[in-house]
């Protein structure tokens, strides 16, 4: 599959410049970090939430866990992990746990974790668990600009890349 078309169609209405990086068929964000040889502090994985409001997405570095309660606290929502079974429905285009993180693309309300904005790079899925978008911060920031900035999440003690 590769990149996913509503990616593909949101990078091109940006004018993103990107690279595509593949990488052996993996099945976590730790995985593809280090199959892909890359920082997992670069790497920006999805984490897809939901309440009776509906679905939000979470955007967070690989080596970081999510703090749901600073999410609460910053959404006024008691968000909670959504179902996998829920996600083929939501990301017709995407393989299940190879979620973009430009998810206002999908029609979701989508936060971003600050720790990415001090990458000097970032790494995302591009729709399947073989290939990654790679792009400097910047253009990584401006893809995101329906996203909201914040701080729920802190990395692992004994993450390893």
């Amino acid at each position: 599959m590769s990149i996913a078309t509503t990616l593909e169609d949101c990078l091109r209405k940006k004018g993103s410049e990107y690279d595509v990086v593949q990488h052996r068929h993996t099945h976590n964000s730790a995985e593809t970090a280090e199959a892909a040889h890359i920082p997992g502090d670069r790497l920006a994985k999805t984490v897809l939430l939901e309440d009776e409001r509906g679905y939000v997405a979470a955007v967070l570095p690989a080596t970081h866990r999510l703090q749901l309660a600073k999410l609460w606290a910053q959404t006024g929502r008691r968000l909670v992990l959504a179902r996998e079974t829920d996600l083929p429905a939501l990301f017709k285009d995407c393989d299940v746990g190879a979620i973009p993180p430009v998810c206002a693309a999908y029609g979701l309300p989508t936060y971003v974790d600050q720790s990415l904005a001090g990458q000097a790079d970032v790494y995302f899925e591009a729709g399947d668990h073989e290939a990654l978008i790679h792009m400097r911060t910047q253009q990584f920031m401006d893809l995101m600009e329906q996203a909201e900035t914040a701080r729920f999440s802190r990395r692992r003690p004994a993450y390893r890349h």
